[in-house]
C-alpha cells in the first residue's frame, strides 16, 4: 500500500486508529484515520472553525485563533502558537496566518501556515472523510513532500508526530460528541 493511500480501520473496532506503514524509503507523508461515529458535516463543521483547530490540537502548540469559520481555498485565520509544547526550538509565543489549500465541504480540508519565516516551510496539514453506514471515516494527513531542501537540512521532520495525529483524532470524536449534544 502506499502512503498516499487511506489507510482504513479494523472493521470489528470502530474506533480503531490506524497508521502510516513504516518502510526503508524515505516517507514524506504520514496518515492516520479512525472511524467516528457522527455524520461528516458535523466533523466538517469543527474542522473548518478556526477554534476547533485548538480545540482538537494534541500537539500543545495551538494556543487560540481568530477568524471565521472557512469556506473556499485560499481562505486564512490566525493562529497564536506556542513553540515550547514541543521542546525543540526555542521559538515561544508566536503567530501564523493559517491558509486553506484544499476545501472540499463534507469531504476534505487541507491548509498550510506562513508565518515570519521566509521562505514558508509548505507543510500540509489536512482531513479527508468518507461518510460510512457508521459514521465517518476520517483521515488526518501531514505532507512534507513539498519542502525545499534547504528546509529538510535544517529541520526535523515531521514536526508533529504520527503520534499527536492519532491523539487529535481521539480529541475531534470528542469535540464533535460535545459540539452536537450542547
Amino acid at each position: 500500500m502506499s502512503t498516499n493511500e487511506p489507510h482504513r480501520p479494523d472493521a470489528a473496532s470502530p474506533s480503531a486508529t490506524t497508521g502510516t506503514p513504516r518502510s526503508s524509503e524515505n516517507i514524506e507523508r504520514i496518515e492516520v484515520s479512525r472511524l467516528i461515529p457522527a455524520p461528516a458535516e458535523a466533523i466538517f463543521a469543527v474542522l473548518t472553525d478556526p477554534q476547533g483547530h485548538v480545540d482538537i490540537d494534541a500537539s500543545g502548540m495551538l494556543m487560540d485563533a481568530e477568524g471565521k469559520p472557512v469556506e473556499q481555498a485560499g481562505d486564512r485565520f490566525v493562529v497564536h502558537m506556542d513553540r515550547e509544547a514541543l521542546g525543540d526550538f526555542p521559538l515561544g509565543k508566536y503567530d501564523v496566518e493559517v491558509v486553506i489549500t484544499k476545501l472540499v465541504p463534507g469531504r476534505e480540508i487541507a491548509w498550510t501556515v506562513e508565518g515570519q519565516i521566509r521562505p514558508f516551510v509548505r507543510h500540509i496539514y489536512g482531513y479527508r472523510l468518507e461518510p460510512t453506514a457508521d459514521g465517518t471515516l476520517i483521515t488526518s494527513y501531514y505532507d512534507w513532500s513539498e519542502l525545499d531542501e534547504a528546509w529538510k537540512e535544517r529541520l526535523t521532520f515531521p514536526v508533529v508526530p504520527e503520534s499527536a495525529l492519532k491523539a487529535t483524532l481521539g480529541i475531534l470524536e470528542r469535540t464533535v460528541r460535545r459540539r452536537t449534544t450542547d
